[in-house]
């Protein structure tokens, strides 16, 4: 039987995401992202398409390795200004019933026992529908604004956010028993004393000896999403994530990605089957196949190179700015460069990218595909690029805010419906329900159930 075909909306909450130059298109509507309606009328046609989530993106800096200065950023709007995500999600969970939101959050940079206190929070207010994207950070302008130097190294990234996580987790999982909360009018007791813990934990980068400050969830976790391919992102998402979010700009290189991580998931003991994989794309369609190739050489008008660019310079430490437009990967010789252009060169051997053509590859939809056609065009495409790399869907990047979403869920998701590649009706329950089936809790064989608390004289004297 044909896997069900999935899609997550890829949004940030700045009026610049993955298409630099595009809100400059006559149509685009990304400016309006300080105004709440803008949000609802977004959450209510992605409800609309039913789709599995909105997923928002975050960074904690700005985008100032192009020419060493941020104003090439600030210029061109390459995601700054740049709003909180978090305040987004009960304003559409407000309009809407369905909807998982997906909300990027850095852990390098805020410490677990408030966070995990914000994350339940916001599971209660949606009624069990938010998940976290789980990122450690890439941008020095980020930690240098909270008080480093530079940011921590790759790996060593990596090795904070494994204590990280177990911290929540023990707070989420661990800390409140199921009845804890007993809610006796008549006894005056609210909670038990008896049935909530403190998870006493003393750790290389953490002391969190207390309690969770909130009653359980009903998820207690959220959703965990992670997006990191590197060998040590690769081995964190076996332990930690129930799905994933991967780039490349062809099948061969999203195969090669999903295979990794469905291999590593099962080396860690897991059910690789299970680990949900999103890739990026982006649709471009129409009524017909005129009107969708119209729109594209509308939308490819509108690209600004420079703004491409300095997302680029971001994205690899490597300034761009000091290299030819003709300049091809072989005369870049810095390897943060190399490595960030692999996938480029990856998707065609036979083919030599110049820093232009990257610039004019991720000026649409970032890292991933562009797919332009009418529905059945677009519906060929998707159902190849699921079935021939092995992923369970796509998070969709937009050119045009909310253009590029109305015309999915008006054009492809009908298509895709027929085809019988889509759902046609949401799972009641939480984010968790919607997406896998069962739930609302993590699964029993998750690094998160399995954590425990150690007495508190352990802890004293582990620290």
């Amino acid at each position: 039987m044909a896997k069900t075909i999935r899609f997550n909306a890829f949004q940030m909450n700045s009026v610049g995401h993955q298409s630099p130059g595009l809100w400059t298109h006559a149509r685009d509507r990304s400016h309006r992202y300080t105004d709440p309606a803008h949000w609802t009328e977004l959450a209510q046609l992605l409800e609309a398409g039913l789709f599995d989530a909105v997923f928002l993106a975050d960074v904690l800096g700005v985008y100032d390795v192009y020419r060493g200065s941020l104003d090439a950023a600030l210029e061109h709007g390459v995601q700054v200004p740049l709003n909180d995500p978090l305040a987004l999600v009960p304003i559409m969970a407000q309009a809407t019933t369905h909807l998982g939101f997906g909300v990027t959050c850095a852990l390098t940079y805020e410490h677990p026992y408030t966070f995990a206190r914000r994350i339940s929070t916001l599971d209660h207010l949606t009624g069990g529908r938010i998940g976290w994207n789980i990122v450690t950070g890439y941008l020095d302008s980020a930690a240098r604004n909270l008080g480093l130097s530079q940011q921590l190294g790759h790996d060593e990234r990596y090795d904070l956010a494994d204590e990280y996580l177990d911290v929540v987790y023990k707070l989420w999982e661990k800390s409140w028993d199921d009845d804890a909360v007993v809610n006796d009018k008549a006894r005056g007791i609210y909670a038990d004393p008896a049935r909530v813990h403190p998870i006493n934990h003393a750790g290389r980068h953490y002391q969190v000896p207390g309690i969770h400050l909130c009653e359980p969830s009903p998820q207690r976790t959220p959703l965990l999403y992670q997006a990191g391919t590197s060998p040590r992102g690769t081995r964190f998402a076996a332990r930690h994530a129930e799905a994933t979010f991967v780039s490349g700009p062809s099948k061969t290189v999203v195969k090669r990605y999903a295979d990794d991580l469905r291999a590593a998931v099962r080396q860690s003991g897991r059910d690789g089957d299970a680990l949900l994989i999103y890739a990026q794309a982006l649709v471009i369609t129409g009524a017909t196949e005129e009107e969708a190739r119209a729109k594209h050489t509308s939308y490819l008008r509108h690209v600004n190179i420079e703004a491409a660019l300095v997302l680029l310079s971001g994205w690899t430490g490597v300034d761009f700015s000091r290299y030819p437009l003709d300049a091809t990967i072989d005369y870049i010789d810095s390897p943060a460069g190399r490595s960030a252009l692999a996938s480029f060169s990856q998707a065609d051997p036979d083919r030599t990218w110049t820093v232009r053509e990257a610039a004019e590859y991720i000026g649409l939809g970032g890292r991933g595909p562009v797919l332009v056609g009418d529905a059945r065009q677009v519906a060929d495409q998707l159902e190849s690029w699921l079935d021939e790399t092995g992923i369970d869907g796509f998070n969709l990047a937009f050119a045009v805010a909310h253009d590029s979403m109305a015309d999915v869920v008006a054009h492809i998701v009908p298509e895709l419906q027929r085809r019988g590649r889509y759902r046609t009706r949401y799972e009641e329950g939480s984010l968790r329900h919607k997406v896998f089936g069962q739930g609302p809790r993590l699964p029993a064989d998750h690094a998160g159930r399995l954590v425990s608390i150690a007495p508190a004289a352990d802890a004293l004297a582990a620290a």
